[in-house]
């Protein structure tokens, strides 16, 4: 059950999904992000860089994988979570420009006396799952 403030622990169980968000990568977006962030290596918005580097073309960048990360875990959990650990993050495969990329979760387990909730998180492309992510949540009770 999710309050104004957010979801409650004792409302959580081990296996539950958060829900999916669906990202499209565009040349813009990834432009956008780069000044946000101040990464400005070339290659994760300049194509012919990033294709010269073995990427088949500009793709998404560190900042961009933790903070859409951090948004789903907060549009699932609300404001008041605290974010306690991110990581291991691990990158198999180029999130690039032409993907539409979906952030994806589950609770692997809920420690009730703690007040912690530990997620599994991932992230798919039309192709396949690129990216992996644990996260362990403080979470209201």
């Amino acid at each position: 059950m999710k309050s104004m403030t957010g979801i409650k622990l004792s409302t959580i169980n081990t296996g539950d999904e958060l829900p999916t968000i669906s990202i499209p990568i565009t040349l813009q977006r990834l432009v956008m992000e780069a000044g946000a962030n101040r990464d400005m290596s070339l290659i994760h918005h300049d194509t012919q860089v990033a294709q010269a580097t073995g990427a088949p073309d500009a793709f998404v960048n560190t900042y961009f994988l933790l903070g859409m990360f951090e948004r789903l875990m907060r549009d699932w959990a609300g404001p008041r979570a605290r974010i306690r650990k991110i990581g291991p993050l691990r990158m198999m495969i180029f999130n690039v420009v032409g993907e539409t990329v979906y952030f994806k979760g589950l609770v692997e387990s809920v420690d009730l006396a703690a007040g912690t909730v530990d997620l599994d998180m991932w992230v798919e492309s039309e192709r396949v799952k690129t990216v992996t992510a644990k996260a362990l949540l403080e979470v209201e009770n």
